[in-house]
């Protein structure tokens, strides 16, 4: 038997598996549940609380960014404000779980070092990340922390946007703890 005959029709059932997660993930909030929960807080045009500094168009990065980064070249990055609810991006993603009914299971898949993200009214999804560098490397931010607290909350963060290959992130300033 060939390696097609064998292979193929597992190799088109996980293209049409792939294919159609990434249609489902296309069609906005509540992929898998469009009903299933609202949001704990806040609304769209009322968000609950605001969550990082605001950035400055002439300098997007902190200074630990443009140190750590090769040559001190950084990707390009743009000052944003988004407003959206803040979801564990693995149960999210997986199964299509946010909002209150949600809260305590993405509060306890956060703390263990799952994602965070930040889905938007029309369905984008943004990483959410502390973005000084050095110091979220060694531990010594706290944005994780605040975005837990606010889990399943719609909320305005401010932050840097950087996207590659289609990847958004949102990385948020004002989060350095002592250390």
């Amino acid at each position: 038997m060939n390696f097609a005959r064998k292979y193929g029709p597992i190799a088109a059932g996980s293209l049409l598996v792939l294919v159609s997660l990434a249609f489902a993930a296309q069609q906005g909030p509540g992929i898998l549940f469009p009903d299933w929960s609202e949001p704990t807080k806040g609304t769209w045009d009322n968000p609950a609380a605001e969550l990082g500094k605001e950035v400055t168009g002439s300098r997007p990065w902190s200074i630990t960014t443009y140190t750590s980064a090769i040559e001190g070249k950084v990707l390009e990055g743009k000052p944003m404000t988004v407003v959206g609810e803040i979801v564990d991006l693995s149960c999210y993603l997986q199964v299509g779980k946010r909002g209150d009914k949600h809260r305590d299971c993405g509060q306890k898949c956060a703390l263990q070092g799952q994602p965070i993200g930040l889905l938007t009214e029309d369905g984008s999804l943004f990483l959410l990340m502390d973005e000084e560098h050095n110091p979220r490397r060694d531990g010594l931010t706290n944005f994780r922390k605040a975005a837990i607290e606010h889990m399943a909350y719609v909320v305005k963060v401010h932050g840097t946007f950087s996207e590659v290959a289609g990847q958004k992130a949102l990385y948020v300033q004002g989060y350095l703890t002592e250390g």
